[in-house]
């Protein structure tokens, strides 16, 4: 599991923004981003037919759509083990050391992710 680490002000309001979106369609997972201009993106997994994405690759998706070029953090509420891969590589893509905070669905910190 990722390192634990104290969540900033701004860090913990991603928390709570994953966990209202998860929440607010009974997703599996909710997430959250914050570009280079302080600007926050919320999403949850999206399960349909013809189209599965998960919830940081959406919320990374609307920041880019939003003209973000950078990205300051990212968290995930999720009941999953671990962080999933194309979400991560997702902000990757747009910062090589963005954390990523993994919090369970009550909200507590399971870990981060800054590699």
């Amino acid at each position: 599991m990722p390192e634990i680490v104290e969540l900033t002000a701004e860090d913990q309001k991603l928390v709570t923004l994953a966990r209202g979106s998860r929440a607010r369609v009974g997703a599996l997972e909710g997430a959250a981003v914050r570009d280079q201009d302080g600007r926050t993106y919320a999403a949850a997994t999206v399960t349909l037919p013809s189209l599965v994405v998960t919830a940081l690759q959406l919320a990374v998706a609307s920041a880019v759509a939003a003209g973000a070029t950078k990205l300051e953090a990212a968290a995930v509420v999720t009941e999953a083990e671990a962080l999933e891969g194309s979400g991560r590589a997702a902000v990757r893509d747009l910062s090589a050391d963005a954390p990523i905070h993994v919090a369970a669905p009550d909200g507590s910190l399971l870990g981060t992710v800054t590699a």
